[in-house]
């Protein structure tokens, strides 16, 4: 293609209103233009990028036997009010109504619709397993639209769901897809790792996140890379730093300290001249039973840790909670907060981190306005129900060897869920078995955002000049630039040369624009083209320059061999071990 025949609208300057790197350059190099909150364009350059992921994505999906449907963006509510998700999705949920004043929304996934199908044509275990794909819009009422592509109300998704006999099929199914992924993620040139996660509003019991490090990322990711060990903050373990000091040794009873004006867990450890490490954190939660009536908990760590709202949630066995109201907290405690504590307390159930496992002779509330009590030992002075729900925080080891951990910002580019029997249960997909019986079936739910794989790439691999993104989905594989186009000598190399990659099969721009060639070399680095031709003063010896955009390195090439030249260039690039 000719430049001078395109629409790619770059800018000099990085746009007030973006903040993340992705933002600024997808911006500056002419791939999307805003059109509201969390609404984007997707202009020529990036429509080229995001086709290029998709033949990607197709091809890996169709190698595991998936087949490619295509499904509504609009579904009527029933079928989200069949699996319960209507309501558990709440606001993120778009919703409205048609002309006959019948509840509409628009999809954020499709499990309940690829259900729907499921239920209605498979009728023996003879039809397993299927794996049912599409590569389709989804939408998101994002409270928070931010960063660009990366929290958006409208994205592109490959969604995959698979329909297993059992759990050993689902199994089967789970590895293909994993699989898959990491082959789709190494073909697309990301630096990626894999971690255990939270399955969330999917439900579920085993899911697995693809994670890219890059400060633009809102996920926290833990990280061993002695030992490999990797987990979403929300689901990791680990080995806790040791208390800052010694606990108090000696078979000692609890006694009240007043602590005026001390609230919090800095105040009292700076009023009483101990670490943080030496206090019992008490936290009063409400959740909701499956009655619809309040559950209040108590929740204690150790008082330097944070609770983890997903990891109390499975050793609570409970859904979403709140912290407790103040009047609430004076009703049950006799105290406010900031006093409270596990001693004496009876009518409420009690929830232990393991962190306080074999601890000794603490300090904790004394249920009494400004008093606190010294020598508190878990399991002796209080019992309750043990479990590791703390967050897991820099400078804690990996529990089985000790070796250090990491705390690293992340974005999720693709999610896989063991869904099980979720939505067969609500809705209703059973088949025949073996035997004759009717069996639920098993399924999985597995997803890959496309404007996410392109924003990780423009973040690991961007520099001062612009996008430098892989060769595989970069809208162009070489750009050919002749220093004057006005040159008909020079035009003449650069015709033919962009005539020969083309038959060659290398996706080659052709930049014939009359602007000065810093100008071009410019705008070739921003919208980050991996190679550029250059034909200038050393043509007439018989050579051109080829530069690599992500190293900057200049090779002189015979004209003649050059186009022999790229084609191994981009072949290499983009080879991949067949499945």
């Amino acid at each position: 293609m000719h430049w001078s025949r395109l629409f790619i609208p770059t800018l000099r300057e990085d746009p007030a209103e973006a903040e993340v790197v992705s933002h600024k350059l997808l911006l500056r190099a002419g791939y999307i233009r805003q059109l509201g909150a969390g609404l984007y364009n997707y202009l020529f350059l990036a429509q080229r990028s995001l086709l290029k992921i998709t033949n990607i994505i197709r091809e890996e999906m169709d190698a595991i036997g998936a087949q490619e449907f295509y499904l509504p963006g609009l579904n009527p509510a029933e079928i989200w009010q069949e699996s319960g998700r209507y309501d558990v999705m709440g606001d993120n949920l778009f919703r409205l109504k048609d002309r006959f004043g019948r509840p509409m929304c628009l999809g954020m996934t499709h499990e309940e619709v690829m259900t729907s199908i499921a239920r209605g044509e498979l009728r023996s275990y003879k039809q397993l397993p299927q794996i049912w794909y599409q590569i389709q819009t989804k939408f998101r009422d994002e409270p928070r639209p931010k960063s660009g592509l990366l929290r958006v109300r409208q994205f592109i998704m490959k969604d995959s769901y698979s329909f297993d006999l059992g759990p050993e099929g689902l199994d089967v199914s789970y590895e293909k897809h994993r699989v898959a992924y990491c082959r789709i993620f190494d073909r697309c040139g990301l630096e990626y790792v894999t971690v255990e996660a939270h399955s969330g509003a999917m439900g579920g019991s085993q899911s697995q996140e693809f994670m890219v490090r890059t400060n633009a990322g809102e996920d926290y990711v833990v990280i061993c890379r002695q030992t490999g060990y990797a987990a979403n903050l929300e689901k990791a373990s680990s080995r806790p730093t040791p208390p800052a000091q010694p606990d108090p040794e000696g078979d000692l009873s609890p006694a009240e300290v007043h602590t005026p004006g001390a609230k919090t867990i800095e105040e009292v450890a700076a009023f009483l001249k101990v670490p943080a490490t030496s206090l019992i954190k008490t936290l009063v939660v409400v959740a909701t039973d499956s009655e619809g009536k309040d559950r209040p908990m108590v929740a204690l760590l150790r008082g330097d840790h944070q609770l983890s709202e997903t990891k109390f949630q499975s050793v609570a066995g409970c859904g979403e909670f709140r912290p407790a109201h103040p009047l609430e907290i004076r009703d049950w405690f006799g105290a406010d907060a900031g006093s409270l504590g596990p001693v004496g307390v009876s009518k409420l159930p009690i929830f232990i981190d393991e962190a306080l496992r074999g601890r000794r002779n603490m300090i904790s509330g004394a249920n009494k306005d400004d008093y606190h009590l010294l020598n508190v030992t878990p399991g002796e002075d209080f019992t309750g129900a043990w479990g590791d729900f703390r967050q897991v925080a820099e400078g804690d080891t990996d529990i089985e060897t000790g070796a250090p951990l990491e705390v690293a910002k992340t974005v999720e580019i693709g999610h896989i869920f063991k869904l099980g029997y979720k939505y067969s249960h609500s809705m209703g997909l059973n088949v025949l078995s073996h035997d004759g019986s009717e069996v639920p079936v098993i399924m999985g739910s597995y997803g890959i955002g496309l404007e996410r794989i392109l924003c990780a790439a423009v973040e690991l691999f961007a520099d001062k000049d612009g996008i430098c993104l892989p060769v595989p989905i970069a809208p162009f594989e070489v750009v050919i630039t002749p220093v004057k186009i006005s040159d008909e000598s020079l035009r003449a190399a650069a015709d033919h040369l962009y005539a020969e990659l083309r038959k060659a099969g290398v996706d080659a721009l052709y930049d014939d624009r009359d602007l000065s060639p810093g100008v071009r070399f410019k705008d070739a680095d921003l919208i980050g083209v991996p190679w550029r031709v250059v034909l200038g003063k050393k043509l007439s010896a018989g050579f051109v320059e080829i530069v690599e955009r992500r190293t900057k390195s200049t090779t002189e090439v015979p004209v003649a061999e050059a186009a022999a030249w790229i084609k191994a260039k981009v072949d290499a690039a983009k080879a991949y071990p067949s499945a």
